[in-house]
C-alpha cells in the first residue's frame, strides 16, 4: 500500500468516527471534486472550449462542495445561491485584473518542457489562468457561505420576531468571526505551500521588485486576494438572502 493511500484510508476512517454520514458524504465530496478538477484537465488538454468548460464545471463543483457538506436542504439552497452570485462577480473581477498583471503563463522556475508548452498552439494560458483562479476560490467561498446561512437560518429559527435591520446586523457580527478565521487559513495556506518558493528566492539574492514581478508569486497573490474578496462578500449577500426569505 502506497504512502498516499495509506493516508487516505486514514483519513476516511477519522472522517466515518468523527462526521458519521455527514463525514462519508464529505469524503465523497473530495472524490468528486478532485474528480471533476482532473476531468477539466483533460478537456482543455483535448482542446475543449475553455470558456464553456469552466461555465459548466464551476456550478457542479459548488454542487458537490455545497450540498455534499450540508445536512440540510435549506442552509444548502441559500449557500448555493449566494456563492454562485459572488463567483460571477469574482469571474469579472479575476477577467479584469488578470488582464492587467499579465501574470498568467508559466514561471521562469519550471522546466523546459513546460516553458515550451506555453508556447503550444491552442493553448491560452490567460484564460487557463482564469480557470485556476475561479477554481481556487470557490472552497473558500462556499465554506463561508454554508458557516453563514447556518447560523443566520438557525438564528432566526429562534427569534421570528426580530426585524430585518436587526437580522442583518447580527449577521454581519456573525460574519466578523467567520471573516477572521477564513482570511487567516487563506494566508497561512499561501504562506505555507510557498514557503519554499520564499527561499529559493532568498537563496538567489531576489529582489522585492523581481519577486513582485515573478509570474508564479503574482498568480498565487492575485489567488489569495481573489478569496478573500469572495470571502468579503459572501457575508453580507448571505445575510441579504436569508434576511428576505420567509420560509425557513
Amino acid at each position: 500500500m502506497s504512502t498516499m493511500l495509506a493516508l487516505l484510508l486514514v483519513l476516511l476512517i477519522l472522517m466515518i468516527i468523527v462526521g458519521g454520514r455527514s463525514g462519508i458524504k464529505s469524503y465523497l465530496s473530495i472524490i468528486i471534486n478532485f474528480g471533476l478538477v482532473f476531468i477539466v484537465a483533460l478537456l482543455i488538454s483535448w482542446g475543449a472550449n475553455i470558456a464553456l468548460t469552466a461555465a459548466c464545471f464551476v456550478p457542479l463543483k459548488l454542487l458537490t462542495i455545497i450540498y455534499l457538506g450540508t445536512n440540510e436542504t435549506k442552509i444548502a439552497d441559500k449557500s448555493f445561491l449566494s456563492s454562485f452570485i459572488v463567483t460571477v462577480i469574482i469571474v469579472v473581477l479575476i477577467l479584469g485584473f488578470n488582464f492587467l498583471a499579465q501574470a498568467p503563463g508559466i514561471g521562469e522556475q519550471a522546466g523546459e518542457d513546460l516553458i515550451g508548452l506555453s508556447d503550444a498552439p491552442g493553448l491560452s494560458f490567460a484564460a487557463i489562468g482564469v480557470v485556476v483562479a475561479v477554481f481556487s476560490t470557490l472552497g473558500a467561498i462556499s465554506e463561508a457561505a454554508v458557516a453563514m446561512s447556518a447560523g443566520l437560518i438557525e438564528l432566526k429559527r429562534q427569534n421570528q420576531q426580530l426585524s430585518i435591520e436587526k437580522f442583518y446586523q447580527s449577521g454581519l457580527n456573525i460574519g466578523e468571526d467567520i471573516l477572521g478565521t477564513a482570511v487567516n487559513t487563506i494566508l497561512f495556506g499561501f504562506f505555507g505551500s510557498f514557503l519554499a518558493l520564499f527561499i529559493w528566492y532568498t537563496r538567489l539574492n531576489y529582489t522585492i521588485s523581481q519577486i513582485l514581478n515573478d509570474k508564479l508569486f503574482a498568480q498565487e497573490f492575485l489567488i489569495m486576494c481573489y478569496s478573500i474578496i469572495g470571502v468579503l462578500l459572501v457575508i453580507p449577500l448571505t445575510t441579504l438572502v436569508v434576511s428576505r426569505s420567509k420560509k425557513l
